[in-house]
Order: C-alpha cells, then structure tokens, then sequence
C-alpha cells in the first residue's frame, strides 16, 4: 500500500513536521550523496571536493542504490540524513530538497513532487548536470590515492 502524502507538504510544514514518507519523497535520487568527498570540517559547505567514486552499493549505471532500505546492514557508516544531522550537513549539493528547504529555498523545478512525472523529472535532471548515472564508478579495489586523482566540479554544495 502507497503512503498518503499531504498535498504540497514541502511547502505547507516545517521540516519537522514531515512523515516519514514525506520526508523520503523530498529525495530525488540524485546519487550525490553516496559519491566520496572530502570535506572541510572547519567549513563544511564551502570546503567540499566530491570525487566520482561511489559507494561499493552503488550501481552507476542507473545511480541508484542497490540496497536502498538495508544500506546500513553492509555499510554501517552509510548517510542516514535526518532532520537532527541535517544541520550539519551543508555539504549537501546545491539542488538538494533537504538543503534548500532547510535554508527557506524553494524546490527545483524539475523535482518529481512539482513535475509529478518520473520521465519528465529524470530528463530535466540530466539537461540540467544532475545526477550520478552514468558518470561515476564503485569504490571497489580502488587506493585511496586513486580516489584523490578523481575530483569533478559537477556536484556544487
């Protein structure tokens, strides 16, 4: 059974005040929040490199992960964001539902709850250099000095 949202309830409460449904829906599985990055923690938003590695459950070519609901049974250090930890994570790209309703921004246009249209939101996303289908790779056997040579300035905190 589907969960029921509120209509326009990204703009109509707080944060805080968001179902659990609510909030998973604000997601628009861009994928950027499983690329590694390294991260300032003097200055978390300002200071961000993100890398085109993924995490190893990551399947690039669709940039969705590939155990969703069970990420953190195989890798427990994954991002959990909730509306505690939100705070600190500016790092966040700039299109982020979270980030940007969090500092009073409105949503992007082509996210899925304004187009109501998965086709038409995954097209627009692409035209507009959002997302990791297609463009990042697993963590998998790669050092740590590999990931270092693999820093894009296509995610934007």
């Amino acid at each position: 059974m589907a969960a029921t949202l509120r209509p326009q309830f990204w703009s109509r409460f707080a944060l805080s005040e968001l179902t659990h449904p609510e909030w998973e829906a604000l997601c628009d599985g861009c994928g950027s929040c499983c690329l590694i990055k390294y991260i300032d923690d003097d200055d978390a938003e300002a200071l961000v490199e993100y890398t085109d590695v993924t995490c190893q459950l990551m399947d690039c070519a669709t940039g969705h992960c590939q155990h969703y609901a069970t990420r953190q049974e195989y890798v427990p250090d994954c991002i959990q964001l909730t509306m505690e930890n939100l705070p600190n994570m500016m790092w966040l790209p700039s299109h982020c539902a979270y980030k940007r309703l969090y500092k009073g921004q409105k949503l992007p246009s082509w996210h899925l709850l304004l187009t109501g249209d998965a086709a038409r939101t995954e097209q627009q996303m692409r035209a507009a250099n959002v997302g990791v289908a297609g463009r990042c790779v697993s963590e998998v056997g790669m050092t740590d000095e590999e990931m270092e040579e693999r820093v894009v300035t296509w995610v934007q905190p």
